[in-house]
């Protein structure tokens, strides 16, 4: 299977320029671009067209989950700005899972932004347990480690300084996270939701 960048319906995201968000896609299609290269390498040698030194092997196959899971977090990321800002529905799914851990619907996203504001780079990534019927928030430093197994990905923040440095230093990166969440479409995460359950 051959891996190709998505093109992202996004409209202008107050609080994040054009010129961010383009530096942004830049970097994803980065990873596109060396996820499809692994995978060509690899194929070359199954088809006895290429061989590769078995330290050199090795470390492709380390490398790929760090290219494919930048290449899908990414797409989760930008996936949710996608048609615009859409509030949380208090009435759905996610927000009653959201209020039975949390509280509230809004004590669900202060304890994101919370987390967000953890030092050093990474993601905030809150995952569906449909086995446990929870949502789980996590902080997860490097994308290739510390994913929780099998669970889907219903929210994905981008924390390194690459989502935000265009327009915000780092001691403003909760000015980036307010524009985040200015910016969601709920509504794509409440469908991811749904389809998790």
């Amino acid at each position: 299977m051959t891996y190709t960048a998505k093109t992202f319906n996004l409209p202008a995201l107050p609080g994040i320029s054009e010129k961010q968000v383009n530096v942004h896609l830049a970097l994803y299609e980065g990873y596109v671009k060396h996820v499809a290269l692994i995978g060509e390498k690899f194929k070359a040698v199954r088809e006895g067209k290429l061989e590769l030194d078995p330290y050199i092997a090795s470390e492709l196959r380390r490398r790929f989950a760090f290219e494919f899971n930048g290449m899908r977090m990414h797409e989760y990321y930008f996936g949710q700005f996608e048609s615009g800002a859409v509030v949380m529905n208090q009435n759905s799914s996610l927000a009653s899972v959201a209020t039975a851990k949390y509280g509230s619907g809004e004590k669900f996203i202060e304890h994101i932004k919370e987390m967000a504001g953890t030092r050093g780079i990474g993601w905030v990534v809150v995952y569906y347990d449909p086995t446990g019927e929870i949502l789980h928030t996590t902080f997860v430093t490097d994308h290739e480690i510390g994913q929780l197994a099998g669970l889907p990905i219903i929210l994905a923040l981008d924390l390194w300084e690459h989502a935000y440095m265009v327009d915000y230093v780092p001691a403003d990166k909760k000015n980036y996270i307010d524009a985040f969440f200015a910016n969601l479409n709920w509504g794509v995460v409440e469908k991811r939701f749904e389809e998790a359950k």
